[in-house]
């Protein structure tokens, strides 16, 4: 299996896909070929692929975007890897996935919830809502991407590996800035050291071989400790990990007693909804949260502060007597 693992490692490197899709991928796989007792998965075919997706969904009752993403893995597995390409293959039918409406704090939750915050994460909480940012692209953020003369951020690679433009709030400007010039000086610290290295995608990595010692890309949010990059194993400082983020929300969250199930997405969720509240137009929140799609950001509209719809119910237009 280790070898068969390994082309499938090179081949998702090759194509420049993201170390978490390559975890998955990889976690899927050695699960499919041990639900078939090891065979290998030349051997086996569309029964086995159906097999193995009823039994994810039947017996291990996944949700059908995890059932979804074992799909993708296979289908890679056999297309991009084994390079086989039957005509079973498009007859594999996802599964459909459930439209959920998205958790939403109103604006005097999150304003408890970011008073509950402190330190970097207060920061990092105050950017995620004032900018509309996935808590990777926040965490994610390089100094040169961040614009104070404009008032902008610039996303770079974000979700479908597009670049989109959303604001800097002036209310974190000078937060952010002490943010940076932290960043800086850690960075000052480590070039003398001998260190100062950051990752940079594999295409920059080649263009600009220098580049990764540059203070225009190092992190706005770096790690306290250097650390081992899991692929190439270089010692870099990486940013922050999303696991502390996800702890002092819910941790705040606790202390509230806000009776949602909070997370910090659901920060983003609340940005969108409270633009549109705002009067702001569908296609600018679009724009801002990088939505391919304008139909994936009609959905806040169904949870505006407006009760169901935005409709009156009748039993409030007549009373009760």
């Amino acid at each position: 299996m280790s070898v068969l693992l390994n082309q499938v490692r090179d081949r998702l490197r090759t194509l420049h896909y993201s170390l978490r899709t390559e975890q998955a991928y990889l976690d899927w796989i050695k699960r499919y070929i041990r639900h078939h007792q090891l065979r290998h998965p030349q051997e086996m075919g569309q029964s086995e692929i159906e097999a193995f997706l009823t039994h994810l969904a039947v017996n291990r009752q996944v949700s059908a975007s995890t059932q979804n993403q074992a799909k993708s893995a296979l289908l890679f597995l056999y297309r991009e890897v084994l390079q086989i390409d039957l005509p079973w293959l498009k007859d594999v039918v996802s599964a459909k996935a459930s439209q959920r409406l998205p958790v939403v704090l109103t604006p005097k939750e999150v304003q408890q919830i970011l008073a509950e915050l402190d330190g970097v994460w207060l920061l990092v909480g105050q950017l995620l809502y004032g900018t509309g940012l996935r808590l990777l692209e926040g965490l994610r953020l390089r100094v040169k991407d961040v614009d104070f003369s404009l008032h902008e951020i610039v996303v770079r690679s974000g979700k479908g590996d597009k670049d989109r433009v959303t604001m800097l709030p002036a209310n974190i400007a000078t937060a952010l800035q002490a943010q940076i010039a932290y960043a800086k000086a850690l960075h000052d610290a480590d070039l003398v050291q001998g260190w100062g290295e950051v990752y940079l995608p594999f295409a920059l990595a080649k263009k600009y071989p220098n580049a990764s010692r540059d203070w225009a890309w190092q992190y706005v949010f770096p790690s306290a400790q250097r650390s081992a990059d899991p692929r190439s194993g270089l010692v870099r400082r990486h940013h922050l990990d999303e696991k502390g983020m996800q702890r002092a929300m819910k941790q705040a969250l606790h202390a509230t007693r806000i009776p949602k199930l909070a997370t910090p997405h659901t920060l983003r969720h609340s940005f969108a909804t409270h633009l549109l509240e705002a009067g702001y137009d569908i296609r600018t929140v679009q724009e801002l949260l990088g939505h391919s799609d304008v139909r994936t950001t009609m959905i806040y509209t169904h949870v505006l502060n407006r009760g169901g719809l935005g409709v009156q119910s009748p039993l409030d237009r007549y009373g009760v007597t």
